[in-house]
């Protein structure tokens, strides 16, 4: 089996896990303790995302979240107190890639549209209800452009649509023990 070289900083604490389980699985409470008061925003993507992997037929049944990776060291948060960067050699098939300007789009609750004609299209939607992607997709008054927003994330997955970028993360279901390469404290 084929394997990639995958960087990820975490809390000090996986360490423990890893110690102690033998592997590490994204935790929500310690991800809502990272992202502060944009938790409830955040894990809402972060739901859609492990539903809609296309690994998700393969999480295991105690996972309910994906680890973040780097295939790149340097594009890895620089280790800060309290942190650790994990270098991970890992089998190929245990990690999704996903394009880094579309997975912006979904952050900020916009819509991926499939090229720019499409995207003027979407624009004119909007303006027409008097609404922005983030109003339409956070609250209860748009379904029809909710919808179609939210239906445009599957595009994250699609490799024929672009969006300049070729920037990419990397998404695992869980960091096993045997895979640690380094430690960067």
């Amino acid at each position: 089996m084929p394997e990639k070289t995958v960087w990820t900083k975490q809390n000090r604490a996986v360490m423990d896990q890893l110690e102690s389980a033998g592997r590490y699985i994204a935790d929500e409470r310690y991800i809502r303790r990272e992202l502060g008061d944009t938790a409830d925003i955040m894990l809402f993507i972060y739901r859609w995302l492990s539903d809609h992997m296309p690994a998700a037929a393969e999480r295991p049944a105690d996972v309910k979240y994906p680890v973040w990776v780097s295939f790149i060291k340097e594009a890895t948060m620089s280790p800060e107190d309290g942190y650790v960067v994990l270098e991970l050699k890992v089998p190929e098939n245990q990690v999704t890639s996903i394009d880094t300007a579309k997975w912006t789009k979904i952050t900020n609750y916009s819509y991926i549209a499939l090229d720019e004609k499409d995207e003027k299209e979407h624009q004119r939607m909007l303006d027409e209800a008097g609404t922005d992607n983030i109003r339409a997709v956070m609250t209860s008054f748009y379904p029809e452009i909710r919808k179609k927003i939210i239906g445009s994330w599957d595009r994250l997955f699609d490799r024929t649509i672009s969006l300049g970028s070729t920037s990419e993360y990397g998404l695992m279901w869980e960091v096993k023990k045997e895979w640690i390469q380094k430690t960067v404290m």
